[in-house]
């Protein structure tokens, strides 16, 4: 069962937030260099499986998400962050405002946080009064978090092979709720798999079971 929390973003507490993206790796944390989007395709699985994560690409901004790239550029400016530019790029789990330009580390800060505050505040401004048609975009700079939602794509798809051979559930380590909905879109169209999440903020997870 999917929990709405986990297709909301909420506030994130830091010692959630500044944690690293569970499983292989070692420190995924750090923004992206030198690549950026432009690096392209990455495959998972050797044999077994392939899927194929895509950075996305910039789109012409919808007629509808004008007023949130207006108000987004608005927020920088009064941040004091110049000379940048906003591309919109849709991804699958949801859409994305890219902000590139010389110098943008104090915008992503430690581990993100920077970058996540700034997320919060801005998805509560848009959705301020609103009940129903609430949109939420992901503001995201140098690729930051684009790296980490792949993370964690292929952070579910590792551990779903894990759950099919050894027919036993496995917990994730503590997540955000807007990275627990990656984890859960990522294998939500895998019949031998359903998940979960259980517990309470911060410490609320998703569980992997077998079908």
């Amino acid at each position: 069962m999917l929990y709405e929390d986990d297709f909301e973003f909420e506030e994130q507490p830091a010692n959630i937030r500044d944690r690293n993206v569970p499983g292989r790796g070692g420190d995924r944390g750090g923004p992206r260099r030198g690549g950026g989007r432009g690096e392209g395709r990455r495959s998972y699985g050797e044999g077994r499986r392939h899927v194929a994560f895509d950075a996305g690409k910039p789109q012409p901004l919808p007629e509808d998400a004008k007023p949130a790239h207006d108000l987004l550029k608005e927020l920088l400016e009064r941040m004091g962050v110049q000379a940048v530019e906003i591309a919109y790029v849709p991804r699958s789990e949801g859409e994305y405002f890219e902000i590139s330009g010389p110098d943008l580390a104090a915008l992503i800060g430690r581990h993100g946080s920077t970058l996540e505050a700034v997320n919060l505040i801005f998805n509560n401004i848009i959705n301020a009064g609103s009940r129903t048609n609430r949109r939420y975009y992901t503001i995201d700079a140098e690729g930051y978090r684009a790296k980490r939602a792949d993370d964690l794509k292929e952070l579910a798809l590792e551990t779903l092979e894990r759950v099919v051979s050894g027919k036993k559930p496995v917990k994730l380590e503590p997540m955000l709720p807007s990275e627990r909905k990656i984890v859960h879109l990522a294998i939500a169209d895998d019949a031998r798999v359903r998940t979960e999440s259980e517990g309470v903020e911060p410490e609320r997870r998703v569980v992997i079971f077998p079908v």
